[in-house]
């Protein structure tokens, strides 16, 4: 029995899978639910599983593929069964298309190191067979013309390691890259570096909302002064994990969520979400970009589960393991810059939510207390309201009860 692997929506925002490498390989047995590729998405490194058994026929999108959700990837099927009626019809990988039998399987490349395939994946039969010296046909597979087309290299020139001296990829990933004959390079060269499933997913988020959401901005200054205090005698406890000042906000977020239920909400178009419970994501920064993991019912835990399941998701998300649970659903959002000097900036909105809070960093500044001047700890927070959810009284009313229990941290424990 054929049956047809498909690439699968692996996360509820994928319309597009990145083949990263393929467990299982051309006349491999497998059986149903076997793993057979890694396959990044817009967030993640996630699993691509077999839907039947057989024995795995031939594989339609090779390692480096980009394919549309939907679209055939690879068949399983028995031995000796016919296949051709469902291969000839794949369509819908960007190159390249199709594994190579003659390679050898290799480890995938980072995603930041492979080169994006613009070429047709073979010449037309109306464009001629590159030829070397006298006419002679140069026996190269159309990977390695289309790579040695991007790179500027001579087929003519390379030597063949492929069945009957056949010029295969290695071959000419291990050639010297010739100057193009096109423009000049600037000086000092230049990279191209493909765009990542989750840099392409980025990009068209933050055009869905900085365009049409209408963003407006409130920002406070805050005396963490006591925050400072209240942190160093939690971890001088020695009890649990470290409490970080992240840690502290995301708490105090949760909890001014809660006492402002308007801010805690999603733009449907034709209607407005509030939801009753907090769910929290942290912008969290990776190779490649940036996700935001989810700590469901943020209002409901305490400050140390809080910073436990922050650093775990943290972790997850930059190792590229999070399932689709992990980092959807979120109903505010929290960018923190602040370890990185920044004193203060602004976020953008991540749809359909309504706002989001940008934390800067702590510094020392002088401020005046009651007609004296004197040093104190400050932090900046600035907040992101979609106009169309959040009035800007009602996004200052949830920004000052942030400042109020940053300012007297006891007011957590009431």
């Amino acid at each position: 029995m054929v049956t047809k692997v498909l690439m699968e929506a692996l996360s509820p925002t994928m319309e597009e899978g990145k083949v990263l490498s393929w467990l299982k390989h051309e006349g491999d047995q497998v059986s149903d639910g076997d793993v057979l590729a890694e396959v990044e998405t817009d967030k993640a490194v996630m699993e691509l599983q077999a839907r039947g058994q057989g024995v795995l026929r031939q594989i339609v999108a090779g390692e480096g593929a980009t394919v549309e959700v939907g679209k055939l990837v690879a068949v399983i099927a028995d031995p000796d069964e016919d296949i051709s009626g469902v291969v000839g019809g794949a369509a819908g990988a960007t190159a390249p298309e199709a594994a190579e039998p003659e390679e050898p399987v290799e480890a995938a490349a980072k995603p930041e190191e492979r080169t994006a395939p613009a070429a047709p994946a073979a010449p037309s039969p109306a464009e001629p067979r590159p030829t070397g010296e006298a006419g002679r046909r140069i026996k190269a597979s159309p990977l390695a013309r289309r790579l040695a087309e991007e790179r500027g290299l001579d087929l003519a020139a390379l030597s063949g390691t492929g069945p009957g001296g056949r010029i295969i990829k290695r071959d000419v990933e291990s050639a010297e890259v010739a100057a193009p004959t096109a423009a000049p390079a600037p000086e000092g060269g230049y990279q191209d570096v493909e765009l990542t499933q989750i840099r392409k997913t980025i990009a068209k988020r933050l055009v869905q909302s900085i365009g049409p959401v209408p963003h407006f901005f409130l920002t406070s200054e805050v005396d963490m002064e006591r925050a400072w205090e209240a942190r160093a005698r939690l971890n001088a406890l020695e009890q649990g994990p470290r409490i970080s000042f992240n840690d502290i906000i995301l708490k105090v977020v949760a909890q001014a969520l809660v006492e402002h239920p308007s801010c805690n909400a999603w733009w449907m178009e034709d209607r407005i979400r509030y939801f009753r419970d907090v769910h929290l994501a942290v912008a969290v920064a990776v190779d490649d970009g940036l996700i935001t993991p989810v700590i469901r019912h943020a209002d409901r835990k305490s400050l140390r589960e809080i910073a436990t399941e922050s650093r775990e998701l943290a972790e997850r998300a930059r190792e590229r393991k999070l399932t689709p649970e992990e980092y959807t659903g979120g109903t505010f959002s929290v960018s923190n810059l602040g370890m990185f000097d920044i004193d203060q900036f602004t976020a953008v909105i991540n749809p359909p939510e309504a706002g989001i809070l940008a934390v800067g960093s702590i510094t020392e500044k002088p401020v005046v207390t009651d007609g004296d001047l004197e040093v104190r700890r400050r932090m900046r927070l600035t907040m992101s309201c979609d106009h169309r959810v959040i009035d800007g009284a009602t996004g200052a009313r949830f920004l000052q009860s942030v400042t109020l229990m940053l300012e007297n941290p006891l007011a957590l424990v009431w």
